[in-house]
C-alpha cells in the first residue's frame, strides 16, 4: 500500500468548505479500451481506486459517460459509502453515440438526465461538483454559455448539485458564467508545452477559482518530448512525473487528476508530489514552450 503523502498540498474551493489535495485522480481510464465498456478486470479498476484514496486521495475526476455509466458504477462499487472528506466531481455536457463517438449534450433534457444519471450511478443523492463541458474536443468555442448553464445553475438551487465548474472555456466565457452562479473550478487543456491559459490561470488562481488541466502530456511534438525526457533523466524520474511536479510548481490553484488503470502508475503518478525542481530544470522546461512557438 502506497504511503500517505503530502500530494501537493491542498486547495480550498472558493466559497466552499471543500479542501481538496492537490493530487487527485482521474477516472477516465478505468472504463474499457476507448473508455467504452467495462474495463477487462474489474477488480483491479476497484483496487486502483482504492489504491488513491489509501495514499491520501481525495478528489476523484469522473463522468457518467465515460463508458458510459462504467466508471461510476465502478467508483461507486469500490468506495462507497464515500469518506467525508472525498470530493467527486463529474461532468456533464456530452454523451456517447452507438458508434463510440463523443457527441454534445447540452440541451435542458440531456443536461437534466445527466445529472440523474450520475447521481444514480454514484449512489449519491447530491453531487459535490458538477463541470458543464462545452466547446470543442480540446478547447474553448466562441459563443455564449448562457442556455446549458442555467439549466445547471437551477439544478443547484434544487439541491441535485453543490458547487458548478467550467470546462473547455474561454475567460469570456467564463465572465458569463459569473453573472449566472459561482464557478468553483475550470477544467482546460494545459501542459508544458501548450500553455495559452497561462493568463487565465494566474487571473483565476488571483479570484481563488481552481484550475484542472487535462492532458498533461498530450501534444508534444518530438523536440519538445526530448527536453522533458532530458529533464527527467537528470531528475531520476520518468516524463510523466516530471511534467506534474512543473504543474504543480506552476500555480497554487494548480489541481492534478492523471488517471491510469494500473496501481503501480498511481503510485508513479503520486511520487510527482516529492519531486522537487530546481531553477534551472524549470527554466529549461518552460523553454519548451517558448522556444517553439506554443505559447
Amino acid at each position: 500500500m502506497t504511503k500517505r503523502t503530502d500530494l501537493g498540498g491542498s486547495f480550498t474551493l472558493v466559497g466552499t468548505s471543500m479542501t481538496l489535495n492537490r493530487m487527485g485522480y482521474g477516472a477516465m481510464q478505468l472504463a474499457g479500451p476507448g473508455v467504452w465498456g467495462p474495463p477487462r478486470d474489474v477488480d483491479a479498476a476497484i483496487a486502483v481506486l482504492r489504491e488513491a484514496l489509501a495514499a491520501g486521495v481525495n478528489h476523484i475526476d469522473t463522468s457518467d459517460f465515460y463508458g458510459p455509466h462504467v466508471t461510476n458504477q465502478i467508483i461507486k462499487q469500490a468506495l462507497h459509502p464515500y469518506p467525508d472528506d472525498l470530493v467527486i466531481v463529474t461532468k456533464v455536457g456530452a454523451r456517447r453515440g452507438e458508434d463510440k463517438s463523443w457527441l454534445h449534450a447540452l440541451s435542458p433534457q440531456e443536461l437534466i438526465d445527466a445529472v440523474h444519471d450520475n447521481l444514480r450511478n454514484l449512489g449519491l443523492d447530491k453531487l459535490d461538483v458538477v463541470n458543464l463541458r462545452v466547446g470543442g474536443v480540446m478547447g474553448p468555442s466562441e459563443g455564449s454559455i448562457e442556455e446549458p448553464l442555467t439549466v445547471l445553475a437551477e439544478l443547484k438551487r434544487q439541491g441535485l448539485v453543490h458547487h458548478v465548474g467550467l470546462s473547455n472555456i474561454s475567460p469570456e466565457q467564463l465572465a458569463e458564467a459569473q453573472r449566472i452562479t459561482e464557478i468553483v473550478c475550470v477544467q482546460n487543456l494545459y501542459n508544458v508545452a501548450h500553455r495559452n491559459d497561462d493568463d487565465f490561470i494566474d487571473d483565476l488562481a488571483g479570484r481563488g477559482i481552481a484550475y484542472v488541466p487535462f492532458f498533461p502530456l498530450g501534444g508534444f511534438n518530438p523536440v519538445q518530448s526530448s527536453k522533458l525526457e532530458a529533464a527527467a533523466t537528470s531528475l531520476q524520474a520518468t516524463p510523466m512525473q516530471v511534467a506534474l511536479a512543473w504543474l504543480l510548481q506552476r500555480s497554487p490553484n494548480m489541481l492534478l487528476i492523471p488517471g491510469t488503470s494500473s496501481v503501480e502508475h498511481v503510485r508513479e503518478n503520486l511520487y510527482a508530489t516529492t519531486l522537487q525542481l530546481s531553477s534551472e530544470v524549470i527554466a529549461n522546461l518552460d523553454s519548451i514552450s517558448s522556444g517553439d512557438g506554443q505559447r
